[in-house]
């Protein structure tokens, strides 16, 4: 089987935490390499948003990266990037022309790249499976104050219906394919995220913390993603400073590039206004490879988003052997389990989050016992699983 993976604005090979870049990224990266494995030859074309990449690669084996021209090779804000579809499908096109590639389905990521296939798919004559990721209607009704672009939600109520197989990373998400945008129930499968297990694994705390220059009596709060209002960092600013004793604890924050700038500099203006300043440190963008150091020198990790169709830092998270206090929200709310691996946060408020996180750090003891658990919590989430059950999906399509 040979299948051409379409992530217009998420390159599997950036570096993770900046503004548009973080698990999608690592999802189709992961994927197709897990697809590699079992025998799928697999092409996952992305927009060219860097010169110096060359134009194919291999990122795996039987897979290839292949980038194509869309637009300067810059990054680009996602709504601009719709208008250069033509023109990306169309160097796509004469990419295929020339590679003489053909392909038995197309799989796409999010809606620009749903757009995207929905073209393709009616030219080759193939099916076109879609993972969105998160859905512009659900991101609006979870935070009304940053409404998505009404194009968004147009080519979505356009796509959804359209795509001859949907995976969804939980029921939730299926229930909200189905009801919100018309989605026909038999053609949604809910098959979740995952998570490289063979890198995030607990690593002596000890050894964690002295490699980052952390004291060992130092509580550590841990924060990862894109630095963006809809993660909910100023929720967690505001619960650090609600805790009851912040001497010894220090948040750090990971993520950020210079396109989030600004947003950096609003969260260090904050965190000075709640005179927290000396407990959080604004790390940037971490190495995917090194971040298991980072979950294994935390205490609890902290991921207070307004909504997220899956939640991949918790799962890394739990791999390592860390606590996670969550948002009950989304996929969050399938993979932490309330009381046994952290907590799920039913308001989303600064005191909410305060409350569980003092509790945590003022018991050692439960602490433990929750991080003992977490590592095997997530086993089911490992990318050689995911990757048969997508894989499944497909064979559905290509027999029928």
């Amino acid at each position: 089987m040979r299948v051409a993976q379409i992530s217009v604005h998420g390159c599997p090979i950036r570096s993770l935490g900046g503004k548009d870049s973080g698990g999608m990224n690592v999802y189709v990266r992961e994927l197709s390499r897990g697809l590699g494995k079992l025998g799928v030859s697999v092409d996952v074309f992305t927009r060219w948003h860097d010169p110096n990449d060359p134009e194919v690669m291999p990122i795996g084996e039987k897979v290839r990266l292949i980038h194509v021209a869309a637009g300067e090779p810059e990054d680009t804000p996602k709504t601009d990037i719709y208008s250069c579809l033509p023109e990306f499908l169309h160097n796509l096109r004469a990419f295929l022309q020339r590679d003489g590639a053909g392909y038995d389905l197309v799989h796409s990521h999010y809606w620009l790249s749903a757009a995207a296939a929905d073209q393709l798919k009616a030219r080759a004559k193939v099916p076109h499976v879609a993972t969105f990721h998160t859905l512009g209607e659900v991101k609006n009704r979870a935070r009304p104050a940053e409404m998505e672009p009404a194009l968004r939600l147009e080519v979505e109520r356009r796509v959804v219906p359209a795509a001859d197989a949907i995976v969804a990373f939980t029921a939730e998400e299926k229930n909200n394919l189905i009801t919100i945008y018309g989605a026909h129930p038999d053609k949604v499968s809910i098959v979740p995220c995952g998570a490289d297990l063979g890198l995030f694994h607990p690593i002596d705390r000890g050894r964690a913390r002295t490699e980052l220059g952390i004291d060992g009596h130092t509580k550590v709060l841990l924060f990862v993603g894109r630095l963006e209002p809809f993660k909910g960092t100023d929720i967690l600013l505001r619960a650090t400073a609600c805790l009851a004793d912040t001497g010894d604890v220090r948040l750090l924050v990971l993520g950020g590039d210079a396109d989030s700038a600004d947003e950096v500099t609003r969260l260090r203006r904050l965190s000075a206004q709640l005179g927290i300043e000396e407990t959080v440190a604004f790390c940037g963008i971490v190495e995917h490879s090194r971040m298991p150091v980072f979950y294994s020198a935390a205490d609890i990790c902290v991921v207070p988003s307004f909504h997220e169709s899956f939640g991949l830092v918790a799962v890394e998270a739990l791999a390592c052997g860390t606590p996670v206090v969550a948002s009950r929200v989304g996929g969050l709310a399938t993979i932490v389990s309330d009381g046994e691996t952290g907590y799920l946060v039913n308001q989303h408020t600064p005191e909410a989050f305060a409350q569980r996180l003092d509790l945590l750090l003022s018991n050692d003891g439960l602490l433990r016992q929750m991080g003992k658990a977490a590592p095997s919590s997530v086993g089911q989430y490992s990318w050689s699983r995911v990757a048969r059950q997508i894989l499944d999906v497909y064979r559905g399509l290509v027999r029928n």
